[in-house]
């Protein structure tokens, strides 16, 4: 009887399995998707041997002001003050460790997905000269911010097309000494800070490298046709400007004085993940923060996907961007690159223990501060202890 009995069960595991998939299937190609991938090719990963080799140095830092902000991105410091900006959509000051709210840019509510675009989302934020704040936010646009008063000011509105494109997606900024010049990023005029997912997901290649003139109150397009641009950051000597493709996980350099000057090249290619924010190190290069990495050895869902446009489809035809962010496993990644792009150290959180989500490292007095844009406190790295 039991053979009798498997044969059944064969037979009758068969029709369930057709009649759950065939309707499936219809259903799937009848659903929308809101995204239309291309096909994007990277290169294998690069292995994470010698400097990048993996280790749990992320871990040894110290969270600080737990659960008083959330989402804190991007970090200044005046002095000791130290300023950010957070996910629902406010400029935080922290002094002699207390949080309070120094700005807002929007206006409530907060808290979901809906809300953001009202609510307003600063990300990338710089001090300038004679200490005043120039902040970047994905909604509104580019505005300077009193630190003393709170008081503030926009420069650059996303309600004005730049050369007949909108900006949807305001990301981060950097500042001359002089405070004459900011480059800014422009992460794509089709998708908002909101659904960064199905950016970096459809490889859209709308994104953009501005300039801001504080005199002329003129804005130039440098770049185009980045595909997801993030962290911006000068060179010391003012020379160039570094910008993170996070989708091609590289970073381009563009020269905006000396005999290059208008040019653009590669800075690094094929990164070990996907970059964010980049800030100067004291040693003269640069520290670059990623909260996804692309395993080698290992399996990466990313560069899996890259290639397979129809799986993307099929994948957000039926999950949500918060469903597939669970996906993605959880891994803190910071380099220092020396000023010439190669690697100079490492530091991980593999599954995100400590630090998760990690968005910037940036370096004050011997710390290494670090930013996340989702976490709801800010990380605190000893240099010297590591």
């Amino acid at each position: 009887g039991s053979t009798y009995s498997s044969k059944v069960f064969r037979v009758t595991f068969l029709t369930l399995a057709a009649s759950v998939t065939v309707p499936l299937l219809g259903v799937t190609v009848l659903l929308d998707c809101p995204i239309d991938p291309q096909p994007i090719s990277l290169k294998e990963p690069p292995l994470l041997t010698g400097v990048l080799e993996p280790n749990t140095k992320l871990r040894k830092a110290e969270r600080l002001w737990e659960n008083q902000l959330v989402g804190p991105k991007s970090i200044v410091n005046i002095g000791d003050v130290l300023f950010t900006g957070t996910a629902d959509g406010k400029i935080i000051k922290i002094e002699d460790g207390e949080v309070q709210t120094l700005a807002r840019i929007g206006h409530g509510p907060c808290g979901t997905h809906e809300d953001e675009p009202t609510c307003g989302r600063p990300l990338g934020i710089r001090v300038g000269p004679n200490n005043t704040l120039f902040v970047a936010d994905a909604y509104y646009g580019l505005y300077e911010v009193n630190p003393g008063t709170g008081e503030t000011k926009m420069l650059v509105s996303t309600k004005t097309l730049i050369e007949g494109q909108k900006l949807s997606f305001v990301n981060d900024l950097t500042v001359t000494r002089d405070g004459r010049k900011i480059y800014f990023t422009d992460s794509s005029s089709k998708w908002q800070r909101r659904d960064y997912l199905f950016l970096i997901m459809e490889g859209t290649d709308d994104g953009r490298l501005l300039e801001y003139d504080t005199l002329t109150k003129e804005v130039k397009v440098l770049m185009v046709g980045l595909r997801f641009p993030n962290g911006v950051q000068l060179s010391p000597a003012e020379d160039f400007v570094l910008v993170q493709e996070t989708t091609m996980a590289r970073i381009r350099r563009y020269y905006v004085s000396g005999l290059m000057k208008g040019g653009a090249d590669m800075f690094v290619e094929n990164m070990p993940g996907l970059p964010h924010n980049i800030r100067l190190s004291s040693s003269g290069g640069y520290w670059v923060a990623m909260s996804a990495v692309r395993p080698n050895p290992g399996f990466s869902l990313l560069d899996f996907l890259s290639e397979k446009p129809w799986i993307k489809r099929l994948i957000f035809k039926l999950l949500s961007q918060e469903t597939v962010t669970k996906f993605v496993p959880k891994y803190s990644l910071v380099v220092e690159l020396s000023e010439t792009g190669s690697y100079r150290r490492s530091f991980h959180d593999p599954n995100g223990v400590t630090v998760a989500y990690v968005s910037e490292a940036h370096e004050h007095n011997g710390y290494l501060y670090l930013g996340s844009f989702r976490s709801p406190f800010i990380c605190r790295l000893n240099l010297q202890h590591i």
